[in-house]
């Protein structure tokens, strides 16, 4: 028998939600929140409590309920009541006089015609079904006229309202909306998510695109409730109840409902202002926080539209203006072979310049022999190449229609255009298959010692000030430099002769590079540079040995024990340290007053086992230092909340992760509350 519902309960449940969807619309609507993050944090923990408490009184429509659902075996097939139709396209000022002519001309009208102009977001075009101002179903665009359905899955965005909002002094709002919008990642969200999937050892997503389009295809919604994916809602299908016969006003309805409108929106222009603001827009996209190609521009009266009609594929009452493309075709004019650190050979293409979204594109990587084979790139093909955000130009295709027949194939180096030794295509461990590299076997490659140098060197590992890629190239190509270890022999009166080097800027570098010694363990077994070991990996193994010696002493059997090495990193690390050349400049370091700080030592066992995920915006410190002191205390962070967690950590603007943590009854902390979990900075 169920517990009796107390009705004070029952009621601070309802007080609570509809406080919570009062500050989501002002939040992700208005852009003019009323509390602070930790305010809304507050509520919404209250919220859940008293969910978890009292499961009977449990709604999909709550605004906690945006964890995810249990996960689907396969996506249903829904239909669009109406058609979700493509836009024809317009690459100039001409395009947009014509398409204002043939609208005029269908019109059969001489007076001007007002127009409404938004941004075209890059995303994925989806549609929503409100039912009695409940979201019912979500589905994708699909072939225009057969979606996905991936309710659950857009269920998770926080700005994508469960239940609509009644605007002040509306007695109904409508029984049915179909509304249209577009799903997509920010930049600031694409480049935290590639961030935690190379962290995680996963590949990183292409552009924001495909980010966004891989996760709303998720069967599991749960993962979705990780991605930080965001809307704008531009039009509609079905409404009842309106006579409104304005796109802006339909916009300001969907606004009052509570769903997102592009505030960049322009309405009422004529097609002399809609030219001005397109360029306008085109000339700030890399400036806006998310990808937009173009601009939609939309015959503003919806009478005038229904006059109007379409084509079997596009409306005749609106078009979209693509903006100087970030696809362009170009010659493949040489492919070099770039040698890095590991050995690698990389092919890159030489292109003939083109402008691509504002950029001259020269080089574009193609990534290894098989990834060559597989698009049939020849030396002296058209091809297509892209630039997505700040993602390295690539060769999408081949334009086989503009072979001439004096197209060369490409053959990868048999010696290595570095240093002239064997190359080799190594055997997969553990596999008949070969590896996609082919390998420089000379360890002593000046290649690889300008690519060891430079990752010894960087950000993430010893982070020597001053010490940058020209820099380093200079002292290799003058025998300063032979090794990493060489770094810390180097001396000011050999530095000021090098190009653009003086004694200021030389006696600045022996001073960064004296503050490096003092290094912490993580980041010194990141810089080795040992094969497999990214940061994440090196954080684990800093987390794991109390002393350098035990980590180099341990056996492949041992390495596999620690939970996040796996046998083909331990495989890495034990290879590593089983060649006598890297122990003696690992000792070299050391004799060179190199202190890695192992902090395991410092505080045996403190948070040893212990799993932590971080969400939000920390104040005293960078997330990325969170986790550094985590894994030093032997604990261990996660990019995702799991059973497994015992901790979750949230900062300021916590996403989904901490609904997750709070309905699988992981334990919640704030910064100051880790901070006495954590051992002193010294």
């Amino acid at each position: 028998m169920s517990e009796k519902v107390d009705p004070a309960v029952a009621g601070r449940i309802e007080e609570l939600r509809r406080a919570l969807r009062h500050h989501n619309y002002r939040y992700y609507v208005l852009d003019d929140p009323e509390v602070s993050d930790i305010e809304y944090d507050h509520m919404m923990r209250e919220l859940i409590a008293l969910e978890t408490d009292w499961p009977q009184l449990a709604s999909v429509d709550s605004p906690s309920a945006r964890v995810g659902a249990p996960p689907l075996e396969k996506f249903e097939t829904v239909p669009h009541a109406l058609p979700m139709l493509s836009l024809d396209n317009g690459f100039s000022d001409e395009h947009i006089l014509k398409f204002d002519e043939r609208v005029r001309k269908n019109l059969d009208i001489q007076s001007p015609v007002n127009y409404t102009v938004e941004p075209k977001v890059d995303g994925v075009a989806v549609e929503l079904i409100y039912e009695n101002s409940r979201l019912t179903v979500a589905s994708t665009r699909g072939d225009g006229f057969h979606g996905e359905r991936i309710t659950d899955n857009v269920r998770t965005i926080k700005a994508v309202p469960l239940v609509l909002h009644r605007p002040p002094g509306t007695d109904s709002i409508p029984e049915l909306l179909e509304v249209r919008g577009e799903i997509y990642l920010g930049r600031k969200g694409f480049k935290t998510l590639n961030d935690e999937r190379l962290e995680g050892g996963l590949p990183p997503f292409a552009n924001p695109r495909n980010a966004a389009a891989g996760s709303l295809r998720q069967l599991d919604s749960s993962i979705t409730a990780e991605r930080p994916l965001e809307i704008f809602f531009y039009g509609i299908g079905r409404l009842t109840g309106t006579g409104i016969d304005s796109h802006w006003q339909v916009l300001l309805l969907l606004k009052a409902l509570g769903l997102r409108v592009n505030p960049l929106t322009r309405p009422g222009l004529s097609v002399e202002q809609v030219l001005g603001f397109c360029r306008e827009l085109e000339s700030k996209r890399h400036e806006l926080p998310y990808d937009i190609d173009g601009a939609v521009v939309k015959v503003d009266r919806i009478s005038y539209q229904r006059r109007l009609g379409a084509t079997s594929r596009s409306p005749r009452w609106a078009m979209a203006y693509k903006f100087a493309a970030v696809q362009s075709t170009t010659v493949v004019e040489a492919i070099e072979v770039q040698v890095g650190r590991t050995g690698a050979l990389t092919p890159v293409a030489h292109l003939r310049p083109v402008q691509i979204g504002g950029v001259t594109v020269s080089r574009a990587t193609l990534h290894n022999e098989d990834e060559i084979r597989k698009k049939g790139i020849l030396i002296g093909d058209t091809v297509l190449v892209q630039r997505a955000g700040d993602v390295i130009p690539e060769v999408v295709k081949v334009i086989l229609s503009q072979r001439s027949g004096g197209e060369k194939v490409f053959s990868m180096p048999t010696r290595c255009p570095a240093c002239n030794a064997t190359v080799v295509r190594p055997q997969k461990e553990n596999s008949d298959d070969l590896e996609a590299a082919h390998r420089c076997v000379n360890t002593t490659c000046p290649a690889q010692i300008k690519e060891h140098i430079k990752h010894f060197a960087s950000k993430g590992a010893f982070d020597i000030e001053g010490l940058g890629d020209r820099l380093v190239d200079q002292m290799v190509q003058r025998g300063l430099l032979h090794s990493y270890a060489d770094i810390f022999d180097l001396q000011a009166a050999a530095i000021e002769k090098l190009e653009r080097m003086g004694p200021k800027s030389a006696a600045n570098l022996i001073a960064a590079i004296e503050k490096s010694k003092r290094v912490d363990f993580h980041r010194f077994i990141f810089a080795l540079g040992i094969r497999h070991v990214g940061e994440h990996a090196a954080r684990i193994l800093a987390g794991s040995f109390s002393h350098l010696d035990d980590l180099m002493r341990a056996s492949q059997q041992e390495l596999e024990k620690i939970d996040g090495i796996g046998p083909i990193v331990a495989g890495s690390i034990r290879s590593f340290f089983d060649q006598s050349g890297n122990r003696q400049t690992v000792a070299r370091l050391i004799d060179l007053g190199i202190r890695p700080r192992c902090r395991l030592a410092a505080t045996p066992g403190r948070l040893t086992g212990k799993v932590f995920v971080l969400t939000g915006a920390l104040k005293t410190m960078t997330r990325r230092r969170a986790g550094e002191r985590i894994t030093a205390a032997g604990g261990k962070v996660s990019s995702s909340v799991s059973p497994k967690t015992n901790y979750l950590v949230a900062g300021e603007s916590p996403g989904s992760k901490l609904q997750r943590a709070l309905r699988l009854g992981v334990e919640v902390i704030d910064e100051k509350q880790l901070e006495e979990l954590l051992p002193s900075e010294p």
